[in-house]
């Protein structure tokens, strides 16, 4: 069973989170931006972060693919059964931004599957962790695990979803990302539901405020990697919630030769 290294994930979370605020804090950091391949954001946060998550998931028998790590072809990682998925710092345009909607991933994908998950997000000081064997949790104003069993840390932990009768059918979507697609889609939910509220966040907050039960559904119309989703959509199916490929019936995969997600929707479990 890997539900013992939740404890390794979880500090190493914490950790990562420490290391973000004390730059992110920094009145005087200017998060030393540079530009990637993509064109996408990486600050000196992204870097000590992945170090910190590296430094403590060493320690387990699994490899990491981390959006911050060195990429193996996937010759080498299809033999990869089980692995680390992590994005150090999701949502690295909302931490230069300082609106606090950045979050530390960290998932473990077995068989292609997440099979557990911790996102923890700093400034909040929320955590959020699932195994599927166990459920999904989570517990606020939380920043030291203090020794703490995982047992100990399920009992002050709220189990997840959480029951939300709101009256409205609330939508989550992305507020750096919201594609054309995803604007049509919520105007064909505004035909289908006589009220739609509409919620916008950044990182995966999404998919863990689906998976809480207080936001319906998340569509994603736009580009995302594996780093984005994993962690997210192990909480999520641990809460009786899934990941679906836009149009299909089937979930998200994981360890892919290309890394880049289709489309996708979050929301309940289809029976």
């Amino acid at each position: 069973m890997e539900r013992q290294y939740i404890l390794d994930a979880i500090d190493a979370a914490l950790c990562a989170g420490k290391d973000i605020l004390s730059i992110y804090n920094d009145p005087t950091s200017d998060f030393q931006i540079e530009k990637k391949a993509d064109n996408s954001p990486l600050t000196i946060a992204d870097k000590k972060a992945h170090a910190a998550i590296a430094g403590y998931l060493q320690k387990t028998p699994y490899p990491l693919l981390s959006e911050e790590g060195k990429h193996l072809p996937y010759a080498e990682r299809c033999a990869w059964t089980t692995l680390w998925i992590v994005d150090p710092l999701d949502g690295t345009k909302e931490f230069i931004k300082r609106n606090g909607e950045f979050t530390v991933n960290i998932a473990l994908v077995r068989n292609s599957v997440p099979v557990m998950g911790v996102i923890y997000l700093p400034v909040k000081r929320e955590l959020y962790f699932a195994e599927e064997t166990l459920g999904a949790y989570k517990l606020s104003d939380f920043t030291a695990r203090s020794g703490a069993s995982l047992e100990e840390l399920m009992a002050k932990a709220v189990h997840l979803p959480i029951k939300d009768d709101h009256d409205k059918f609330v939508i989550v979507a992305s507020r750096s990302h919201l594609s054309p697609e995803t604007e049509d889609y919520i105007e064909k939910m505004k035909h289908c539901h006589s009220d739609v509220e509409l919620i916008s966040s950044g990182s995966s907050i999404k998919i863990c405020l689906v998976a809480e039960g207080k936001a319906d559904v998340y569509p994603r119309f736009a580009p995302t990697m594996e780093w984005d989703t994993a962690a997210g959509h192990a909480i999520a199916r641990a809460a009786g919630m899934e990941v679906y490929q836009a149009g299909k019936e089937e979930p998200l995969q994981y360890n892919k030769e290309d890394l880049l997600n289709p489309w996708f929707i979050v929301e309940p479990r289809r029976n």
